[in-house]
């Protein structure tokens, strides 16, 4: 079943009915400030931070679903209605909500009354503008009342769900003109503040929550909306609000606009006060000036209408297949530029107060976003870099205000350091950058001891190589790519973190997958110390990755597929030997794209496995038996109910690479059979099994051992946008960066005539025209540049601003 379509012109997801199978959302804004939006208004934002900058107060795990948001009640006679159906919930004549790009339209209708709200926040522009616009399409005339509402959150999000002692008495605000100000502890530590304005005179306001609600009600029948007139109560303490009160009288066919802003605004310390207790307002006046007018409106969703033209611009498919193209075009990059936004930090999975920025998170989705925007790669490639070790781990996490280190998860999580080699190798493959590696970065974010980007990518590699176990396949620490295979836990007490509790220095227990990523990332790291004209040190790094390449077949393979472990007892996990959990996803994609087993043809029969025991419907699980019983020398994995999360899950995360792994064995339909399994747009008319977003990917699905298999769960913020997004253009279309320029080499169906790309590349654009004409899955016979043959698959990368016409025959 659907519950919209896809407009691909205006580069829109249009949502029909707003009793989706759970909340559909968007992200608005791309630089400091963030909003989360659903198809029915709810939600919230912040500045920079989810957990220390939130704006406005959103509830988690309520009922109903989806509590508070920015809403605007329209009251009709004695009827009273919301434009995105929630909280009211009155029934609508019509209901549209179109998420596009940065923006969030939604038009309703309801006795004659047509609302048409678009939420966006503009370019460079710290809040959001909600354009109200209203039409009377009825024969008469409407006397109306409008009441805007948003509910303020006490900054620290944690603190403000928890702190009821303090924050019940600390609420304060102003109120100037049409503009209410949120000053909670601005009188003391703080020097920010947030405002909700409106662009015209209001008839009234209210501040307090209470007053405006009432205590015994909710949302959905507020007192102020019933008795149709605000309070105008001043918030002392308790539940700060923004609600304003206009009244807007419409002749037929007429149409009346308003627009409000709801900011955020910091002062200098010393300019924090206009008068004794009065704040400094003038840069809320500027803002709502900024946005006063239709005309700025527009112009601002114009500029962000062109801002995202640009952006993804610099990679475009044309096939036979409208939902491959909308993915590539549209969606997975909109999604990598959220995912590189956030890191898994802030959705309506994630609550923004626990996990800030990953370190391994924020190197993987650099991975589909460097395209884009590289500059912001770079800086970003240097915040993470700031928080590693001098002995290459790193910590887990770090807050995107401060960019400090999180000392309640610490590090110990033994794939981390590899990643960083990974992102810095794939920015400087797409920008062609070496000046990067001389940067000077702190170590564990202090300033008084830096090293080089290099030195810390060295610090990455020789981590791997001075934390081997007995089989000398590397340690995993906490854990490694599978926060939930905790190896050094033994934890039975209830409340015990499985990531936190225990050894992290265990040397026993080791990890097949971080081999597998050593030999694929450690060749990359021999690649550019050659390039730098460290001959020396590429030697001594490849015997290494040589050395663990031979360790994998020897103590990593269990027959026909690659082991995921060995715990802390020196016992096989993911072996033929285990009654449960026998063979696991990851190892077998990592070492297949790292190359190991191919000449052994041990390849092969991995990916064969996979497919065999493995492999369903709607991805591949993430291993097999799932575990029926808890096993405290596994830890969280086994915690879960067969099928669901780690246990037996299907993460969309890791079935990308088993799609690399099988590109590595000239499989292109298989291939491509895994990456059209899991791809939002292949899944809409299931919607009703899927229940996340279409046009989006989610982190797992329910496997084939749950009751809901099928299921989606844990959608936008994933690295699984980031590795589709590199499979499907680099490892199938075959579209790859490198340090000397794109190569060109697909796996495709052999069903596939061809299809054309444009990718913008150091300065160049390409045009580029692959043809198929007899249907092999890979193999280049012949390409032209401007209509002239080249030697090789590597396009010229010279950053002339040229544009190439590039034609490739396979075969």
């Amino acid at each position: 079943m659907k519950y919209g379509y896809f407009n691909d012109k205006r580069k829109e997801y249009v949502i029909t009915t707003p009793k989706t199978p759970y909340p559909w959302i968007n992200y608005l804004g791309n630089n400091d400030f963030f909003s989360l939006i659903s198809n029915t208004a709810g939600g919230y934002c912040f500045y920079k931070d989810a957990k220390l900058r939130r704006i406005l107060r959103y509830r988690y795990n309520n009922m109903p679903m989806d509590t508070n948001g920015r809403y605007f009640y329209i009251k009709d006679g004695e009827d009273y209605w919301t434009p995105g159906w929630l909280p009211v919930k009155k029934e609508l004549d019509a209901y549209v909500c179109r998420h596009g790009l940065g923006y969030t339209r939604i038009t309703s209708s309801r006795n004659n009354v047509k609302a048409d709200v678009t939420y966006f926040v503009p370019l460079h522009f710290n809040g959001e503008v909600h354009r109200v616009q209203l039409t009377n399409e009825s024969i008469t005339t409407k006397e109306l009342k409008i009441f805007s509402f948003v509910e303020f959150c006490l900054w620290d999000a944690q603190d403000d769900m928890t702190n009821f002692q303090r924050n019940l008495n600390t609420g304060e605000v102003e109120v100037e003109d049409s503009v209410i100000y949120h000053k909670t502890e601005y009188r003391e530590r703080r020097n920010h503040y947030a405002f909700y304005g409106v662009n015209t005179p209001c008839d009234g306001f209210d501040t307090d929550r209470e007053s405006f609600v009432g205590l015994y009600n909710g949302l959905d029948a507020p007192n102020v909306v019933k008795d149709g007139a605000c309070t105008g109560s001043i918030s002392h303490g308790w539940s700060p609000i923004a609600s304003h009160e206009m009244h807007v009288v419409l002749k037929p066919n007429e149409t009346k606009e308003l627009i409000f802003v709801l900011g955020y605004v910091e002062n200098n310390r010393q300019e924090k006060w206009e008068s004794k207790g009065i704040i400094n307002k003038t840069k809320a006046k500027d803002m709502m000036k900024q946005m006063g007018t239709s005309d700025a409106v527009s112009q601002a969703l114009l500029d962000l209408e062109h801002y995202w033209q640009d952006l993804l611009s610099h990679f475009q498919i044309t096939s036979h297949d409208a939902k491959l193209d909308r993915m590539v075009n549209i969606w997975n990059q909109y999604q990598c530029m959220v995912t590189f936004n956030m890191s898994r930090s802030a959705s309506y999975f994630e609550s923004g107060i626990g996990r800030g920025m990953g370190f391994r998170d924020s190197n993987q989705d650099l991975l589909g976003f460097v395209h884009q925007i590289p500059e912001r790669a770079r800086q970003r490639i240097l915040d993470i870099a700031s928080t590693q070790f001098k002995d290459g781990s790193a910590y887990h996490q770090y807050q995107p205000l401060t960019k400090q280190g999180n000392h309640d998860i610490g590090g110990g999580f033994n794939d981390d350091p590899l990643w960083l080699i990974l992102g810095v190798i794939a920015y400087i493959k797409e920008t062609g950058d070496m000046d990067i590696l001389d940067e000077q970065v702190p170590f564990d974010c202090n300033p008084h001891d830096v090293g080089s980007l290099f030195s810390h990518l060295k610090c990455s590699f020789y981590h791997v190589v001075n934390n081997r176990g007995p089989h000398g396949l590397p340690l995993i620490g906490r854990a490694d790519w599978n926060d939930c295979l905790n190896l050094n836990c033994f934890s039975n007490e209830p409340g015990e973190s499985f990531q936190t509790y225990g050894d992290p220095d265990g040397r026993v227990a080791e990890s097949v997958f971080i081999a597998g990523m050593f030999v694929y990332i450690g060749n990359m790291f021999v690649k550019l110390c050659e390039r730098m004209g460290k001959e020396e040190e590429a030697q001594k790094a490849k015997a290494y990755v040589d050395e663990m390449y031979d360790t994998v077949i020897q103590e990593g393979y269990d027959g026909d597929w690659f082991l995921r472990a060995y715990d802390a007892f020196g016992e096989k996990i993911g072996s033929h030997s285990n009654k449960e959990g026998q063979i696991y996803i990851e190892p077998q994609g990592f070492c297949v794209m790292a190359g190991i087993g191919l000449k052994e043809g041990l390849a092969e029969k991995a990916l064969d496995a996979v497919k065999d025991k493995l492999d369903t419907a709607y991805g591949i699980v993430l291993h097999q038996p799932a575990y029926t019983t808890y096993h405290d020398n596994l830890g969280e994995i086994s915690s879960y109910p067969p099928g669901y999360k780690e246990n037996a899950g299907i993460f969309c995360h890791n079935n990308p690479w088993i799609a690399c792994a099988e590109t590595e064995i000239h499989r292109g339909n298989r291939a491509f059979d895994i990456y059209r399994k899991i791809t939002p747009s292949y899944l809409e008319e299931i919607s009703d099994i899927h229940k996340t977003e279409p046009y989006v990917y989610s982190q797992m699905i329910a496997g084939k051992d749950a009751p809901t298999h099928g299921e989606a769960k844990n959608s936008w913020l994933t690295g699984t946008a980031a590795w589709n997004f590199i499979t499907i253009t680099q490892w199938i279309l075959g579209i790859k960066p490198d340090f000397d320029g794109l190569i060109i080499d697909p796996c495709i169906p052999k069903e596939w005539g061809g299809f054309k790309i444009i990718r913008k590349y150091r300065n160049n654009t390409y045009r580029i025209t692959i043809e198929n004409p007899q249907h092999v899955s890979k193999g280049i016979k012949k390409i032209y540049v401007d209509g002239h043959p080249v030697d090789g698959a590597t396009l010229p990368s010279e950053g002339t601003g040229k544009i190439y016409q590039v034609d490739v025959l396979m075969g």
